[in-house]
This record gives C-alpha cells, sequence and structure tokens, in this order.
C-alpha cells in the first residue's frame, strides 16, 4: 500500500483523542509534512467521530430528560436557567469539522487509486454522519465551499435542506462504490467499526439516509429523500444483531479507556468519572420507566448510595435550586457504563428498528418488505411490520442496557472492590452482576405483553409509542439524537427546568454558532440574520 505526504487536521498516531482544528485548517502543510497511510488515518478518523459523540452533547441530554445536575456543585445557569451565550454546548462545531477535514482528505486520496475504493465509500459515509450532526445542531452550515482553506477562507454558508439532500445523493454513492468495489481493498484492522465487513456498512449508509429522510419528513413527506427510500431498501439496515460500534483497541488504561466509560464510569485509577458525578438520573425519566413497570431502570440507573442495602433508583428534577447531593440521588448504570473496553456505538441497531418502524407507519416502506428487518416476532407480530420492528427495538434495548442484571449489596473495602472478612468495611457498595442476552430478550417479551400504552403494541398509538420507546433506547449514549427527535416530535413531553430565574419558559431550541465563526467567518455568518436560541428552529422542524 502507498504511503502520503499529507497533514490531517490533528496529527494522528494511534488512540487519537478528540480532534479541535477547524475547517479553515489547510489540509497540506509543506512546512511540516506527516507521513501516514489511509489505514492510519481511516482509524483514527473513526475513534474521534466516537469520542465526539460520546463527549459533546451532555448539555444537550439535560434538555432531552436524560440527565440533571447534581446538588454538589452550583446550579448550571447555562443549562438550568438557559442562558446561552456563543461560547456555550458548541464545541462540537470544532471538533467535527477538524474531523470531517481528514475524511474529505481520505475521500479525495482513494477515489485517486480504484484500490482504496472502500476506504472512500467509507469516508462519504462518515461524512454524511458528521454533516448531519452539524445541520442538526446549527441548521445553515458551510457544506459545499468546506475544506477549501487554499482558496477559500471564508465559506458561504449552505441551507440545511439543501446539505441534507447533498447528504441522501452522497450515501447513495458511496452505496454504489461499494457494491462496484470488486477486487478493492479491505480496510481490515483499520476500520475499528466493522472489521473491513463492507456489508456492515451498506446497512450503516442505508439507516443513516433513513434517518435523514424520516426527519425531514415531518415537514416534508414529500421530499425526494423520503420518495427515494425504496430504491436502496433491499441493501437492509442496521438490526438487533448489527450495530455501527467502534472499538480502537479500548482498555483499562489511563488515556485508553472507553470514552464515555471514563466520563460515567470510573477512570483507570477507580476514580469516578468526571460525568458520573456531576450528572445525575432525571427523575422524569425514572418516574416514567417506573410507570410502565420498566426493567431497564436498574441497568440505566444506578442505586441510591444513602438506600444501600435496598436498591433504589432516585433523580433530581430538571432544574431545581435546591438539587439532591450525590449519595441521595443516581448516577448513570451500570447497563450504560459497562467496562473500559466496551465498543462505543455510532448507530444503534434499536434505533434503527424504530425508524423503520416509523417508516412502515407512515407509509414510506412497504410493510413486510424482504429490505426490512426481522423485527420481533416473538409475540405473535408478522416479519417486517411496524409492530414487529417496534417490538424489535424494545428488544435490542433491552439486551443492550443489560435489563435484568442484578446488584449484590456488598460492603466496600474503600476502593470500590467488595471487603474481605478480614477488612474493615467501609462506605456500602452495589456489586452488578449483568444478564445473558437471553435473560434480558425475556424480560422484553414479558415487557411487551403488557397492556400500558407506550409500551405494549395493541394498547398503544403506534407513533407515540414508537417516539417513546426510542427515546428509552437512546437514553444516554445518544442525548443528541434524542434531543433531535424532542424536537422534531415533542414526544415525550419533557417538563421545563423549575429554576425560577430561567429566562424563558422553555429550553433553548438551538445553540449559538461559536465565537470563533464571529471572529473569522463574520460576513458570512451574518447573512444568517439574528439567531434566537428559542425561536430559530430547524428546517425540518414544524
Amino acid at each position: 500500500m502507498k504511503k502520503y505526504i499529507i497533514i490531517v487536521a490533528t496529527l494522528f498516531t494511534a488512540g487519537i483523542s478528540s480532534c479541535k482544528k477547524d475547517y479553515l485548517s489547510q489540509e497540506v502543510n509543506p512546512n511540516a509534512p506527516s507521513v501516514t497511510t489511509p489505514q492510519l488515518t481511516l482509524a483514527a478518523a473513526l475513534n474521534t467521530s466516537a469520542n465526539i459523540v460520546a463527549s459533546d452533547y451532555q448539555g444537550q441530554g439535560v434538555w432531552a430528560g436524560y440527565f440533571t445536575t447534581s446538588g454538589n456543585y452550583v446550579p448550571n445557569t447555562v443549562l438550568n436557567q438557559f442562558n446561552l451565550t456563543t461560547a456555550d454546548l458548541n464545541g462540537d462545531w470544532g471538533s467535527w469539522y477538524g474531523n470531517l477535514t481528514n475524511y474529505n482528505l481520505l475521500q479525495n486520496i482513494a477515489a485517486k487509486d480504484p484500490s482504496l475504493a472502500n476506504f472512500q465509500a467509507i469516508a462519504i459515509i462518515m461524512k454524511a454522519y458528521g454533516f448531519q450532526h452539524l445541520v442538526d445542531e446549527y441548521n445553515d452550515v458551510p457544506y459545499s465551499q468546506a475544506f477549501q482553506s487554499a482558496t477559500n477562507l471564508f465559506p458561504a454558508y449552505d441551507k440545511g435542506q439543501a446539505i441534507y439532500e447533498d447528504l441522501g445523493k452522497q450515501l447513495d454513492n458511496a452505496i454504489k462504490i461499494i457494491q462496484s468495489a470488486s477486487g478493492a481493498v479491505s480496510p481490515g484492522s483499520s476500520d475499528i467499526v466493522f472489521g473491513g465487513n463492507m456489508t456492515g456498512w451498506l446497512k450503516f449508509a442505508n439507516s443513516l439516509k433513513l434517518r435523514l429522510a424520516i426527519r425531514i419528513s415531518s415537514k416534508f413527506p414529500s421530499d425526494a429523500l423520503v420518495t427515494d427510500l425504496a430504491s436502496t431498501e433491499s441493501i437492509g439496515y442496521l438490526d438487533g444483531n448489527l450495530d455501527a460500534e467502534a472499538n480502537p483497541g479500548y482498555s483499562d488504561v489511563s488515556g485508553k479507556q472507553n470514552f464515555f466509560y471514563s466520563g460515567f464510569g470510573v477512570d483507570a485509577n477507580n476514580n469516578p468519572g468526571g460525568n458520573e458525578v456531576y450528572y445525575r438520573a432525571p427523575a422524569f425519566e425514572v418516574n416514567t420507566l417506573q410507570s410502565y413497570n420498566d426493567p431497564r431502570v436498574f441497568s440505566l440507573f444506578a442505586p441510591v448510595s444513602s438506600d444501600w442495602p435496598a436498591v433504589v433508583i432516585r433523580g433530581n428534577t430538571f432544574g431545581d435550586p435546591l438539587a439532591k447531593a450525590n449519595p441521595l440521588t443516581s448516577s448513570i448504570g451500570p447497563g450504560l457504563a459497562q467496562s473500559s473496553s466496551q465498543n462505543s456505538v455510532l448507530f444503534s441497531g434499536a434505533e434503527s428498528l424504530f425508524l423503520q418502524a416509523e417508516a412502515v407507519v407512515q407509509g414510506y416502506l412497504p410493510s413486510g418488505s424482504a429490505g426490512l428487518s426481522t423485527g420481533n416476532t416473538a409475540n405473535g407480530a408478522v416479519a417486517g411490520t411496524a409492530q414487529a420492528l417496534y417490538e424489535g427495538g424494545v428488544v435490542a434495548s433491552f439486551i443492550a442496557s443489560q435489563a435484568g442484571g442484578t446488584y449484590a449489596p456488598v460492603p466496600d473495602d474503600g476502593t470500590g472492590n467488595p471487603a474481605t472478612a478480614t477488612q474493615t468495611p467501609t462506605t456500602p457498595n452495589f456489586v452488578w452482576t449483568p444478564p445473558t442476552a437471553a435473560t434480558s430478550a425475556a424480560l422484553a417479551q414479558t415487557y411487551l405483553q403488557q397492556a400500558v400504552p407506550n409500551v405494549g403494541w395493541a394498547a398503544s398509538v403506534p407513533l407515540t409509542a414508537i417516539y417513546t420507546q426510542k427515546w428509552i433506547a437512546l437514553t444516554g449514549l445518544f442525548p443528541f439524537e434524542a434531543w433531535n427527535e424532542q424536537r422534531r416530535t415533542g414526544i415525550p413531553a419533557i417538563p421545563t427546568s423549575v429554576d425560577p430565574n430561567k429566562v424563558n419558559p422553555i429550553p433553548p431550541y438551538r445553540v449559538l454558532y461559536p465565537t470563533s465563526e464571529l471572529t473569522t467567518n463574520a460576513t458570512n455568518l451574518g447573512k444568517e440574520g439574528t439567531i434566537n436560541v428559542f425561536s430559530s428552529k430547524i428546517f425540518w422542524a414544524k
């Protein structure tokens, strides 16, 4: 394989961390060339994408109903009072543009070498994935003039809908490249998502196309993205047997842990992660799960230490200035923060199944089609129907979140491990034993048989149930997608902040463009007009 003298947005080595340079950076720096290969560039860029998803959206997760802030800290005026500035919650702008530069460079290099067709296709798919995040966060962003820093330092902003339309075309192009790439080099282990299995990338691309189409369909049901779904339906989608998840070799070593686990679990020295102590369970979701008799409440959230040895899940009320301290509330649970080596999920099979279910209910995809996932037929549903797909999403969520695991309340030896008979116990501790996948799946079947709205199919309004169960399935790991869907559908109706000093009755609809744009691309940004975080909507919103 050839080597290429290039400079990427961040100089990559094995085990890269989050990239922060922006799209104005030159791809090639003749004064400091860096030697890399398509394999190294791909692995590092995929790892960075996974880290962005895991680290950049916790604030939006508060508004999506997944987190509340801890009473151990001063109340957060940005999250609880909605007092945003151009410096708040928009770090993903630089992170995505920096990493998209790498995908763009990889795409351009691979396009010149037919043997690298699979690398080219993956780069195109991941560019679409990143730009979808940017559009859903900011609406209009630089797109057609991005990555042209040698000739254009001030890229114009493209309309969000136009970008969405082109992303659909790019995904179709990537699918065709993979299908025509007979004899091309396999990405192999440099593909830390599917290990070189290009069928996985086909289904990822098709699932991403479905996500774009469903999102735009709420306002534009006749859009080309929606009407074109049937053209690639036969390729199939991610489902309960296939997630898009990255793992570059995570381990219980400082700097090599899974990014989500190091934040919401413990670090390599067994100290609680920063997000674990700052974000607590939300009372709204805890109460919702309990009202549905949902066993996932015990895996999505951890027991309250002050109630030891009883296993009690309790959250804070959103925006409560007198929020309870950590010993009185639950943190993210072991079904989400599972281990240092757990995979980082880019797109879950559960989400894909719920998207497929909605597409069938809305008539965008035919019920029972061979291209759809089978779904769940254990309760008598016909394969590929809306009911089967919906129930399949629930089952996939139960398995992924380890529903049905058990806690053993044991004394702690002071380091997070159970005390032995010869030690003096200190802080009480709960030892978690995860279930088998079969146990979780069986629990899901029992759960789905309840005649409870938004749980049992026959007792539910289909779309409301799909939206509600998707929200539950996205808990913790996908706060950004949950925020997008809640803004699109309004389901569930997340209670607003109770902070008496909030500056608006409801949370922000969007965040502001970052300060860096105000200082480097002010003229083009000015053409976007005045942005109001409470009323300036993304193009797909009603």
